[in-house]
């Protein structure tokens, strides 16, 4: 269910990447209905690009491959070059298994152009949009759980997420003085469609996999994407003030206690 903030995002323009499913749609629907007067939504499928047209009512789609070194420049040029921006959402990313015995060189590169290098450039180009134009705005980094230390076989994927955690942080010190903030979410585990994808077909654990594991955790149920997707908007407004350089961790276990 989406819940609106009053109008907490009225007269702001945001770039979502991993715009045309999942989570990324997710934050790209309450972003609308917070008042959002400009959502960009970036992502590589074509064959997805109309149904997320649909869910977002006068959403503008850019098109590329993270992976790609050249495209998240060309992503973000493209979108400036019909507006200004205020906000950036980095949610695209990979989750791709790989442990300490079987990773390669080809996933490593995967992985981290994808969620380090590409969220980079991205806030990269942002920030000196924001510069250039004299102007506050937010970033907002979907970040994992899985930094703080991750499970064995998520070794790249965790220190992928370690490294954006560093950036988030890093960039909010470089750029307060630029009235920048930039945030980020430590994701608990959700049913998003990756999530489905990995977990029912690729992990083969069948359809019902989300039921099963909803029964192991603390409250009996999984993180929602709709309550990521409502901090994001909470991060992107100005409700969260002065708030920056911080990674929210969202899940329902505390770090560092017993388990």
């Amino acid at each position: 269910m989406t819940e609106p903030f009053g109008q907490s995002l009225a007269g702001k323009a945001v770039l979502i990447t991993g715009g045309f499913q999942g989570l990324g749609l997710e934050i790209a629907r309450h972003a609308h209905a917070n008042g959002a007067t400009r959502i960009v939504l970036a992502g590589r499928d074509p064959s997805k690009a109309d149904k997320a047209l649909a869910a977002i009512p006068n959403a503008e789609v850019v098109l590329g491959e993270l992976g790609d070194p050249d495209v998240p420049a060309r992503l973000m040029a493209q979108a400036l070059a019909a507006g200004p921006l205020d906000g950036l959402v980095n949610a695209a990313g990979v989750t791709d298994r790989a442990s300490f015995l079987d990773g390669s060189t080809e996933l490593f590169d995967k992985i981290f152009a994808v969620n380090v290098r590409a969220p980079y450039f991205l806030m990269s180009a942002m920030i000196a949009h924001l510069r250039e134009r004299g102007s506050p705005g937010s970033i907002v980094n979907i970040q994992s759980m899985n930094a703080h230390c991750g499970a064995p076989d998520l070794a790249i994927y965790s220190a992928s997420k370690g490294a954006l955690a560093t950036l988030t942080r890093n960039a909010a010190n470089a750029h307060l003085a630029d009235r920048i903030r930039v945030n980020g979410i430590n994701m608990g585990w959700a049913p998003t469609d990756a999530e489905q994808t990995m977990q029912a077909r690729t992990l083969g654990k069948g359809e019902d996999w989300a039921i099963k594991a909803a029964a192991t955790r603390p409250l009996g149920r999984l993180l929602e994407p709709a309550e990521v997707a409502r901090l994001a908007v909470y991060l992107l407004s100005d409700l969260s003030g002065l708030q920056t350089g911080t990674s929210i961790d969202l899940e329902q276990a505390i770090v560092g206690a017993p388990h």
